[in-house]
């Protein structure tokens, strides 16, 4: 090849990693706050003999998804620390997903709009697709919708 040929073909193949650059840029720029979030992948089976499952179809929930392990890697002063939020089933009623947590003795829940927020508002902003969360004890017969409007005066 001459020495003209040479450079065209180094500008033509700068130029289209320039447009490709560019628009990669652009796209992600551009691409909703949404997209940046967890997306949940594919949980683990739901078992249909299970307690929690059997009582959240009764209540009109399909059960679609079973436990979904969520890695969080937190850093402290440089100092880099593992941790992990477990959504235990994802349901569907009416055409809305909801995640769904069981209720734990060990862990209660305190029912003031402080305690809620501390425990469930990390799920709402995790998966904002999500209509919201249903709080299951399948024991005591109960289950409590959660839902978080934010930005608004109360």
């Amino acid at each position: 090849m001459n020495n003209a040929a040479d450079w065209f073909l180094m500008i033509a193949a700068g130029g289209l990693i320039a447009v490709w650059l560019f628009r990669r840029f652009y796209v992600w720029l551009h691409e909703p706050p949404a997209s940046r979030v967890y997306r949940l992948g594919e949980g683990s089976e739901p078992d249909p003999g299970d307690e929690t499952v059997r009582f959240l179809t009764a209540s009109g929930y399909e059960v679609v998804s079973g436990k979904h392990r969520v890695p969080i890697e937190i850093e402290v002063d440089g100092e880099l620390m593992q941790s992990r939020l477990f959504i235990d089933y994802v349901a569907v009623k009416d055409g809305r997903t909801w995640l769904v947590k069981t209720a734990r003795d060990r862990m209660p829940i305190d029912w003031t709009g402080a305690g809620v927020r501390d425990k469930f508002l990390v799920y709402a902003l995790l998966v904002p697709s999500a209509e919201g969360i249903v709080y299951a004890d399948p024991r005591e017969r109960w289950l409590r919708t959660i839902t978080f409007a934010i930005g608004t005066e109360a």
